[in-house]
């Protein structure tokens, strides 16, 4: 492209930027059919729509409390819901949906004692099957572990998936945010009976300043302008970003304490309902990916799971990317997807 020509693209690239910012709402994402099965309060079970349903062993993914969890299945074309499908696996979604003030005193207790069980047991009375596979991403996956390590033994879980997922918060960016005495969780549980979506994605944000307050729209002008941007990806990730649901306050005030100031879960010291969550009561056949450029969970937060665990089964992958981007991103369809559903595969049989 000669000099001229390029100073002329430029007016156009600016618009068409512009355009793509201001119409990102329009994105069509979560678009792959499916049907409710099951909701308590906010709480909802989806089960996918398939005509080939060809593993024995149901899926049930659980995503984070912060985001919605439509990153499972991202725009047409390149969603892992739409990929699981076709490889043929009957897939639930567990939905938190939005909370409000009502729910206030909703604790971490009622996701991981209450809603994840039921969600668990109409999983297994909707497909009939006996046991399902948890695949947990971000605080879902805690989540996941959590239950996994009260339940013991009881749990319906065969399989244990963990995408990007802290455990042992001690050497993580945001234990020394939020960790530090000087952050008053409880003042900010206090004022919010539900904590903002939007300004705990503020927060979130502010970890990588450069990176999510400029990067990310300088690579979107030099996209245009050069015609490599994709407009889909672009606005279904950006849309999903930026639909952030409010965080009950007693779960938040749980979270950030028992795991970034006291980091309860992998001492062996978090209790709930008078029981202890004991990670080596975790007996699942165990996946944990993690993701080389992660900041939110990095790898040194998950890998102490694996020698804590009670599993005979336990597989580790370790990959290039991002938080989201490991599973989520322009080049998970080739790299990861296959391997996640090949371990599927093999446990996924009667």
């Amino acid at each position: 492209m000669s000099v001229l020509s390029g100073l002329a693209r430029l007016p156009w690239a600016a618009v068409e930027t512009a355009n793509i910012l201001l119409t990102t709402d329009d994105a069509r994402i979560a678009v792959t059919p499916r049907d409710p099965v099951w909701t308590h309060r906010k709480t909802t079970l989806y089960r996918y729509r398939s005509a080939d349903r060809r593993h024995a062993v149901p899926l049930l993914l659980v995503f984070a409390l912060i985001n919605r969890p439509h990153i499972f299945d991202l725009r047409p074309g390149h969603s892992l819901v739409e990929f699981l499908l076709s490889e043929g696996f009957d897939v639930y979604l567990l939905d938190w949906g939005v909370p409000d003030d009502e729910d206030a005193d909703t604790g971490l207790e009622h996701y991981v004692c209450d809603a994840l069980p039921w969600a668990m047991r109409e999983v297994l009375r909707s497909s009939g099957a006996e046991e399902l596979t948890l695949v947990g991403w971000c605080i879902g996956g805690t989540l996941c572990a959590m239950h996994a390590a009260l339940a013991g033994a009881d749990s319906p879980a065969r399989n244990l998936v963990l995408l990007t997922t802290p455990i042992d918060t001690s050497d993580s960016l945001y234990a020394r945010w939020v960790g530090i005495d000087a952050f008053d969780v409880d003042a900010v549980a206090d004022a919010w009976p539900s904590v903002p979506g939007r300004a705990i994605d503020f927060a979130n944000k502010t970890m990588k300043p450069v990176t999510n307050f400029w990067t990310v729209y300088r690579r979107l002008a030099e996209g245009v302008y050069d015609g490599t941007a994709s407009r889909e990806a672009y606005q279904a990730m950006a849309k999903w970003v930026a639909d952030n649901p409010p965080f009950p306050a007693r779960a938040y005030r749980e979270w950030i304490t028992w795991m970034y100031k006291e980091n309860r879960l992998v001492h062996g010291l978090l209790r709930m309902r008078g029981r202890p969550v004991d990670l080596g009561r975790l007996e699942q056949n165990l996946l944990v990916i993690t993701a080389g450029a992660d900041h939110i969970a990095p790898r040194s937060n998950t890998v102490p799971l694996l020698d804590l665990v009670g599993s005979e089964d336990i597989t580790h992958f370790d990959r290039p990317g991002g938080h989201i981007g490991l599973i989520a991103g322009s080049r998970a369809r080739l790299e990861i997807w296959p391997e996640l559903a090949g371990w599927l595969a093999e446990r996924s049989e009667r």
